[in-house]
């Protein structure tokens, strides 16, 4: 398998995403830093579309079917919105973008629609909002990569 699917898929998977994709495709595989970034981007982007969906329609389904995801999905919404919904909706959009792009555990693409279908962001605004995440954590964690930024 090609180097460029390698990374693609690896984008794809949750925990991984492009933050330990990008480092993996240039020092690995030999990827120049910016081929290695777009295909991290793409794939890291694919699962979104699916997943911005499925947490509706697969809550929705889940909740119908048993009293247990009921009342899981039930206390966890309503505790969620409850303690975060003020913030959210006046940093909402700010929020889901950091939460997409900051390079830290449990943060990332899948996290951040997970983060949107809780706060009901209507779906074309989630892709949107979670791009520019997954943008912005590409070109940092790109640039770390390369040396040009450090955490420490």
């Amino acid at each position: 398998m090609s180097s460029e699917i390698i990374t693609f898929l690896l984008s794809m998977t949750p925990i991984n995403e492009l933050r330990g994709t990008i480092p993996i495709s240039i020092s690995l595989y030999n990827l120049k830093p910016l081929l290695a970034f777009f295909i991290a981007v793409l794939g890291n982007m694919m699962p979104v579309f699916f997943l911005v969906w499925f947490w509706k329609k697969g809550a929705r389904f889940l909740m119908k079917r048993s009293k247990f995801f009921y009342k899981l999905f039930d206390w966890l919404f309503k505790r969620t919105r409850k303690r975060f919904y003020k913030k959210y909706t006046i940093y909402g959009d700010l929020l889901l973008i950091l939460i997409v792009a900051i390079p830290l555990p449990f943060t990332g693409a899948w996290t951040g629609t997970l983060v949107s279908y809780i706060f009901g962001t209507p779906y074309w605004k989630s892709i949107y909002l979670i791009a520019i995440g997954v943008i912005i954590a590409g070109i940092v964690v790109t640039l770390a990569t390369l040396g040009v930024i450090s955490f420490i």
